[in-house]
C-alpha cells in the first residue's frame, strides 16, 4: 500500500479538511457511499483473501499465538459479514441533526440539543482487519473523518482494504485513511499530533496503556475482557450448559468470550460433570478450585492468579461459590467491567444480579458473546467501552456523535 501522505500533520490536515464536507452530507448521499463500499468489499474478496493468506502465513512463521491469528484471519464468510455490516449501517437511522429534549423557557425561547459529528477520529488496533470497515462505515455515517492505523501483522490485508476504499467513487479525499503500518506515521507521532478529536484503541493491555499515556486527545477504551457467568441454584441446567459452552467456545479469542464460570454450590455436582465433558470435547482446558475439582473429573487445579486472567483461548476458570453475594464479590474483585451474566429461572435472583453487578453489560440467561454492536441492533460497533464517563458498552453511531445546544428565540434578551 502506497501512502501519499507520510507525516501525521499531513494526514490529520487531510482528515480535518474532509470533516466539514462529511458533516454536511445528506443521509441519502452517505447511504449511497456505504452501499458502494459494501459492493467494493465483495468485489475485492479475491485480493483480500490473497493478501490475508500472506499475512497469516507470515504470522504463523513468527509463532504468533492462536488468539491473535484468529483475529487476523479473514475467510469468505467474514468478508461477507464485513460487507453486510456496512450495509446494515446504511440502513440505520442517521443520528446527525437529530434534536433532543427541546423545552420552552418562561420567556418563550426554546432550548434543546442537536446531535453533531465529533470531527476526526483516530482508531489504532492490532490484527482485526474486520475492525477497519466497521470503523470506516460507522464514522462515515456519523459524519466523521477517520484515520485507521492497524498493526504491521496485517500490512498486506490493510493494503488491500485501502485499495477498496480508494475505489469508492465520491468519497471526499481524507475522509477514510487506512495507513500503512510500516509507513512514517508511527503510533506515538499520531497520538502526540494536534487535530484529533477522539482516539479509540483496540488491542491488548500494552497497546491501550501506550495510547492512554501518549494521547493528547480523549481516549475511549476498554480494559481486559474478563467476563464472568454465574450459574444460580435456580438455573435451568440444560440452558446453563448451552450458554457456557457457547460463551467459551464460539470464538474464544475475543473480549466478550467467557473466562470465568462461577457455580452455586447446591447445583455444582449436578451441573459440572456433564458440562466439563462437553467443554473438553471442544478442546477446552478447565482449571478450577478445590470444590470444582471435587465435583467433576478432568478439572486441573487453578493457580491463585487464574482469577482475573483474560485467556483469549480455550481455557476456562471455574469456581464454586456459596451464594450470589459471593459471586458478586468475586466479580467486583476480578472483573474488568465489560460483561457479566447470570443463569437463573428465579426473577428475584435476576433482579438482584442486574442491580448489584456494575459492568458495561449485564445479561440474564444469555451468552456474553452477544455483547456486540451488531447483536444489540447498532449495525456494527467501533469498540466496547468500559469507561464510566461517556459512552459505555458497545459503541455505534450515536456514540460517535456529540451534542450542541440550540436556542430558538423570537427576540428574547437577558434582563
Amino acid at each position: 500500500m502506497k501512502e501519499a501522505l507520510v507525516s501525521p500533520p499531513e494526514i490529520i490536515a487531510a482528515a480535518r479538511g474532509a470533516a466539514p464536507t462529511l458533516a454536511s452530507l445528506s443521509t441519502a448521499v452517505k447511504n449511497s457511499l456505504l452501499a458502494a463500499l459494501a459492493d467494493a468489499i465483495r468485489a475485492g474478496r479475491p485480493s483480500l483473501l490473497r493478501a490475508n493468506d500472506q499475512d497469516v502465513a507470515a504470522a504463523e512463521a513468527r509463532g504468533t499465538r492462536r488468539a491473535l491469528l484468529d483475529r487476523l484471519l479473514l475467510t469468505p464468510a467474514r468478508i461477507e459479514a464485513m460487507a453486510e455490516g456496512v450495509r446494515r449501517v446504511a440502513d440505520l437511522p442517521d443520528p446527525v441533526g437529530a434534536i433532543m429534549g427541546t423545552t420552552r423557557r418562561p420567556n418563550g425561547m426554546q432550548v434543546g440539543r442537536m446531535r453533531v459529528p465529533l470531527g476526526v477520529i483516530l482508531v489504532i488496533y492490532e490484527a482485526r482487519p474486520t475492525v477497519t470497515m466497521d470503523a470506516a462505515a460507522l464514522c462515515l455515517k456519523a459524519g466523521n473523518a477517520v484515520i485507521l492505523r492497524g498493526g504491521s501483522e496485517a500490512r498486506r490485508t490493510l493494503g488491500a482494504l485501502g485499495d477498496i476504499v480508494t475505489a469508492v467513487s465520491g468519497l471526499p479525499p481524507g475522509a477514510v485513511q487506512i495507513l500503512n503500518p510500516e509507513g512514517h506515521a508511527g503510533v506515538l507521532e499520531l497520538l502526540r499530533a494536534e487535530g484529533i478529536d477522539l482516539v479509540i484503541p483496540r488491542g491488548g493491555e500494552e497497546l491501550i496503556r501506550t495510547v492512554v499515556e501518549a494521547a493528547r486527545a480523549p481516549v475511549l477504551k476498554h480494559a481486559r475482557g474478563v467476563c464472568h457467568m454465574f450459574v444460580d441454584r435456580f438455573a435451568d441446567l440444560e440452558m446453563a450448559q448451552r450458554l457456557v459452552v457457547n460463551a467459551k467456545t464460539q470464538r474464544p479469542s475475543v473480549c466478550n468470550a467467557l473466562e470465568t464460570l462461577l457455580v452455586d454450590a447446591p447445583i455444582a455436582g449436578l451441573l459440572l460433570p456433564g458440562l466439563i465433558d462437553a467443554l473438553r470435547e471442544r478442546g477446552v482446558e478447565v482449571r478450577g478450585d478445590a470444590r470444582a475439582q471435587a465435583a467433576a473429573p478432568g478439572v486441573v487445579p487453578a493457580a491463585e492468579d487464574e482469577w482475573g486472567r483474560e485467556y483469549l483461548d480455550l481455557i476456562l476458570a471455574v469456581r464454586v461459590v456459596d451464594s450470589q453475594e459471593e459471586a458478586q464479590a468475586h466479580i467486583r474483585r476480578h472483573g474488568t467491567g465489560l460483561a457479566e451474566a447470570i443463569v437463573t429461572e428465579r426473577l428475584e435472583s435476576a433482579r438482584r444480579f442486574l442491580e448489584a453487578v456494575d459492568s458495561a453489560a449485564v445479561l440474564v440467561n444469555a451468552s456474553t458473546r452477544l455483547v456486540d454492536g451488531a447483536e444489540f441492533g447498532l449495525g456494527a460497533e467501533i469498540g466496547i467501552s468500559t469507561d464510566r464517563i461517556g459512552p459505555r458498552g458497545p459503541m455505534g453511531l450515536e456514540e460517535l456523535t456529540t451534542t450542541k445546544w440550540i436556542v430558538l428565540g423570537s427576540g428574547q434578551i437577558r434582563e
